[in-house]
């Protein structure tokens, strides 16, 4: 297992990545060891020694996983679906499911199982998943662990302007109490967690370039303070019904604020492990790049360009340019705008393009973490000038979950 906390040299130069991997076929990503390292002890500094709970979704590696959770300062795993939670359980025991379920058959498997019951979570926000999730689990058997989304979203203008995810209906205090009191309730579950994912703060950069990021910072500046005191009336409401083991909140942009809160127990981070380059625009944290993946040169269709093979990984969200993979080495190319990155080949123009041969490589980052892994089968592990592991990750598993 990679030991994240040996002591580490400065991140690796793609001059050190080319070497390493010079004789591996494209595509394949990288990962640079020293620059997850680095980043993941970042995390753990900026959590202000609250744990933090890793979000599968932005690794989707499970030996990534095991040796983030190795280091100290992580602390088990908010997952994204249900049935992958059932599958890391067999080796993590506390997995929570980030996002309400609707698969019954994944239900009854837990429901069916003493051990996953003991170790999986549940999330809802509504009675109506309370039922579903007690009519697939059946009137006999371990008791359903369950915890509460507390809507974290700013809300202005008597709620006619909505900033952030639109996730959970339960917005104030008095209606978590009441969704805690049907938990409760309820003979086949048990409350024991809330969470909220302020995503207007935790996912969006407060140094984009522009004017705009000052509306960004003025809006969440407001936003930390209405949901510091939200998020602890709301937390006293539910514990005034039940105990909790745990409140999580935030994201990798997040983490100082959420757990500045006294009524934030864990903090919830992944993108900061690998930071595609949705996050390179905060001015509360810098972390290094850590992840890339790598294309071949296969057509130069003029003088001025330069085409590789594929390249269309496009990363979820509202379609826009900031959704696209970047170019990053060499140094000095863009995507070509009436194309984008495109489902079997990319022409790319710059400065470097003429430079480019057939046979070179350009090494591109993803927008977002985890969804590169959807992918490729494997990451390689690049650490002082070598490679020194290549592992799998979902899709190298055949796990497709979402």
């Amino acid at each position: 297992m990679l030991d994240l906390t040996v002591p580490t040299r400065a991140r690796a130069s793609f001059d050190d990545l080319e070497a390493a991997t010079a004789d591996l076929p494209t595509p394949y990503a990288v990962v640079d060891v020293a620059a997850l390292r680095t980043n993941a002890a970042d995390l753990v500094r900026r959590a202000g020694g609250k744990p933090i709970r890793v979000a599968s979704k932005s690794v989707r590696c499970r030996a990534l996983m095991r040796s983030t959770l190795a280091m100290p300062g992580f602390q088990g795993v908010l997952a994204y679906t249900l049935p992958e939670a059932l599958w890391l359980a067999r080796e993590i025991d506390d997995v929570v499911v980030g996002y309400p379920t609707a698969d019954t058959a994944a239900i009854r498997r837990l429901a069916d199982d003493d051990l996953l019951a003991s170790r999986v979570t549940l999330m809802i926000d509504s009675v109506e998943h309370l039922e579903l999730i007690a009519a697939a689990a059946g009137a006999s058997g371990p008791r359903i662990r369950i915890c509460i989304e507390l809507d974290a979203s700013l809300r202005l203008a008597s709620g006619r302007v909505h900033l952030g995810a639109r996730r959970s209906p339960v917005h104030a205090p008095e209606q978590a109490a009441a969704l805690a009191r049907a938990v409760v309730a309820h003979p086949r579950c048990e409350l024991v967690g809330v969470m909220a994912y302020e995503g207007q703060i935790a996912g969006m950069g407060d140094n984009q370039p522009g004017l705009s990021k000052h509306l960004v910072r003025a809006m969440q500046r407001r936003s930390v303070d209405e949901l510091a005191e939200r998020r602890a009336a709301a937390v006293a409401a539910v514990r005034s019904v039940a105990p909790l083991e745990f409140v999580n909140g935030g994201g990798t942009g997040s983490i100082e604020t959420s757990a500045a809160e006294d009524a934030v127990t864990e903090v919830a981070a992944g993108s900061g492990l690998l930071a595609p380059h949705l996050f390179d625009h905060y001015t509360r944290f810098h972390p290094q790049p850590a992840a890339y993946f790598v294309l071949s040169v296969v057509r130069r269709p003029s003088p001025r360009h330069a085409t590789v093979l594929g390249g269309g990984w496009i990363a979820s969200g509202a379609a826009g340019k900031d959704r696209l993979p970047i170019p990053v080495w060499p140094r000095g190319l863009g995507l070509v705008p009436s194309e984008g990155a495109g489902e079997v080949q990319t022409p790319l123009t710059g400065a470097a393009a003429a430079r480019l041969r057939i046979g070179d490589r350009v090494w591109f980052r993803h927008t977002k973490a985890g969804e590169l892994c959807e992918h490729v089968d494997e990451l390689v592990l690049v650490d002082d000038g070598s490679v020194v592991d290549a592992v799998a990750t979902y899709r190298g598993e055949g796990k497709t979950f979402l």
